[in-house]
């Protein structure tokens, strides 16, 4: 059997495993009881912001779920203070920027990351995750898109209106946003790599508003641009968008040694999108909300499209929702493990597809 520590790692290189390893975005969140507890007395910058804490909420899925990674608590906004841009994150409504970017002289404001200084507590907290945890650590940050349209619209993006009008009418001042963004989020990564975190997964949150046009034009060489400079660090990279089923070779193009699929397609149709990858996913999390019977019977079919082929990683196709029964989510990593329970020696022989 291989160590629990390495099952998830060798998923990402496309490499034999046991059996399929299994971690869910927002794991660590209000699904569990237990975190639910901590919000009632810190908010989510109080728990980024003290490694011990942080730490625990980061192993709490890990015990209570038998998943195969911890992801680091964070929020995507988080680096952003670290360059000068305040950011609330409002209970219900999500991160609010009080003065978004609108024009070049906005981007002025914007100082060089220093990730010590910036998110010390958090770089702390994953060094006592890796101490910890059982499982391989996963660090994250933000992809270019989202946190520019954040910039810019100052609040969750609907529409993108204000975002895609500065892409479209000031191409100069978008890529001098995109770049920006990328400096800090190679900084960020970097530094969570050196604090221990073993894989890192890129969040492109609202990438799905994009055509392939715009993705290939004004998005894309900056996400290159971000995978080329974490390769020097060795760790394998999990590219994510949501509702990004039209852009998925394209997001393999840019980078990322696996693509995260979300449930909008069949995962062996985003598979063939992305040849050479191997790819996360992709049960719909309203799925787990419902029967076990029916979580089970859309959770095989997940299973059946991947064919048991090296390089799949299991997981919901976005966050694990507030209402989820955590005992639901642990009866579901069962199932992963006991349905792709395998001998790895005679997957040795053959080739990874």
């Amino acid at each position: 059997m291989i160590d629990r520590a390495e099952r998830l790692l060798r998923a990402c290189r496309r490499e034999p495993v046991d059996r399929t390893p299994v971690w869910f975005m927002r794991q660590a969140g209000r699904s569990l009881p237990e975190y639910r507890r901590i919000r009632e007395r810190a908010r989510l910058t109080d728990i980024v912001a003290d490694a011990a804490l942080c730490a625990e909420v980061t192993l709490q899925p890990v015990t209570r779920l038998g998943v195969d990674a911890a992801i680091v608590f964070a929020d995507i906004t988080t680096p952003l203070p670290g360059i000068g841009v305040a950011v609330d994150l409002v209970d219900g409504v999500g991160p609010v920027i009080a003065d978004p970017i609108g024009q070049a002289s906005d981007l002025d404001r914007f100082r060089p990351f220093d990730a010590q200084a910036s998110v010390g507590p958090l770089l702390e907290a994953i060094g006592l995750i890796r101490h910890a945890s059982p499982v391989p650590v996963i660090g994250f940050a933000g992809a270019p898109f989202t946190l520019a349209a954040y910039l810019v619209e100052g609040r969750s993006p609907r529409d993108l209106e204000r975002t895609k009008a500065l892409m479209h009418e000031e191409p100069a001042v978008w890529d001098r946003l995109l770049a920006r963004i990328v400096d800090m989020d190679l900084a960020y990564l970097t530094a969570q790599a050196e604090a221990g975190a073993q894989a890192l997964q890129v969040f492109d949150s609202w990438v799905g508003q994009l055509s392939p046009f715009d993705y290939r034009s004004s998005v894309l060489p900056h996400v290159r641009r971000l995978f080329q400079g974490l390769e020097a660090l060795g760790q394998p990279t999990i590219h994510f968008g949501t509702g990004a089923a039209g852009l998925l070779a394209l997001m393999a193009e840019a980078g990322g040694d696996v693509i995260g699929l979300d449930w909008r397609i069949a995962l062996s149709e985003g598979w063939a999108k992305v040849p050479g990858r191997a790819v996360q996913g992709n049960l719909d999390p309203q799925a787990v909300l419902g029967s076990w019977a029916e979580t089970e019977r859309q959770a095989r079919w997940v299973l059946d499209e991947a064919g048991s082929r090296p390089g799949h990683i299991f997981n919901l196709g976005h966050g694990a929702l507030p209402p989820t029964d955590p005992d639901q989510l642990r009866r579901l990593v069962d199932l992963v493990h006991e349905t792709t329970e395998r001998s790895v020696e005679p997957a040795l022989k053959g080739s990874v597809g």
